[in-house]
């Protein structure tokens, strides 16, 4: 039986952009992966680790776009910017998966680093699909985080045209924020309509149209880059270590203490006393590091805007 009401919506379809969808190479069929249903168990995952093979070589080709939207991103957040995520369905999930890590490994508030998936928190665990459709339904949500001029937005859509993140991207940049947009379709319209334009070139997918793979893998790449890059440059990390870190569980206590005795080169029990003194991973190592008392310490930290490098240094 037919509906009519979606006869009607494929109608309208057929006569809005029909070709243009055809022609996106994230619908396109893989011809590498034409016959997976027939393959054997092994084959078929080695077709499917063999297409991802191909992300990584893509976002290597991007780095150069990463890095000069990762330099534009930290002079925002230096200035007291938020940065923020914007996306649908899985793009919109693994924005949301990067800014909700942040808080916790590198000690920032949750409204330092935020994301926005259409549909709602509730669309995290269940498909809102259609408010991707809705341009206006962005905007809407960027107003209620209070989005303005010094803010960063990142727009995640794998191929570059969905409406709430073309929506999302056209009201920063009447505002005159920084606009950054991540897709997987060179010369996409979110390529052209962002500041920014970050496209790893992935390819078809193995199941034709399904983007939470190869486009999703590169997503999390690009997405792991900008938030650590962005938290590097701005000094919560020393080395490879993260001193800024939230040690709320008795794992990542446990992180704290070895990244004291890492760095000062103290026994379990030396560092373990410094560190109760200390109230924090950056303190206890300016403590013993440069022989200052607690409140000393912390003000040396806060006069360097807490980069440890820079406090040790500067000493």
């Amino acid at each position: 039986m037919v509906v009519p009401g979606r006869a009607t919506a494929y109608v309208s379809l057929m006569n809005a952009g029909m070709d243009e969808f055809q022609g996106l190479i994230t619908e396109s069929r893989n011809r590498a992966t034409e016959n997976i249903d027939q393959l054997s168990t092994i084959d078929m995952l080695r077709a499917i680790h063999d297409a991802d093979h191909v992300v990584l070589d893509a976002v290597a080709e991007e780095i150069p776009n990463i890095a000069r939207a990762l330099d534009g991103i930290v002079e925002r957040l230096r200035a007291g910017g938020h940065l923020v995520y914007l996306g649908a369905g899985t793009s919109g999930r693994l924005g949301v998966l990067d800014a909700s890590e942040c808080p916790p490994t590198f000690n920032i508030s949750s409204e330092m680093v935020q994301g926005i998936i259409a549909g709602g928190d509730g669309a995290l665990r269940d498909s809102a699909e259609d408010v991707e459709d809705d341009a206006e339904a962005s905007v809407q949500d960027l107003k209620r985080c209070s989005f303005g001029k010094g803010d960063i937005l990142v727009g995640i859509t794998a191929s570059g045209r969905t409406p709430y993140v073309l929506g999302g991207i056209a009201y920063a940049n009447s505002l005159g924020a920084m606009t950054v947009g991540l897709s997987c379709v060179p010369g996409s319209k979110l390529a052209q309509a962002a500041g920014f334009a970050i496209t790893p070139a992935v390819g078809p997918e193995v199941i034709a149209g399904s983007t939470r793979m190869k486009a999703g893998t590169a997503t999390k790449l690009v997405l792991n880059m900008l938030s650590t890059g962005a938290m590097i440059r701005l000094g919560y990390v020393y080395g490879n270590l993260m001193v800024n870190m939230r040690p709320t569980n008795e794992k990542l206590q446990r992180r704290a203490l070895h990244i004291v005795m890492e760095v000062t080169g103290l026994n379990q029990e030396h560092a373990t006393v410094l560190l109760q003194q200390a109230g924090s991973i950056k303190t206890a190592i300016v403590m013993h590091r440069l022989h200052l008392d607690r409140d000393t310490a912390e003000r040396r930290l806060s006069q360097a805007q807490g980069q440890l490098r820079k406090t040790l240094e500067e000493s």
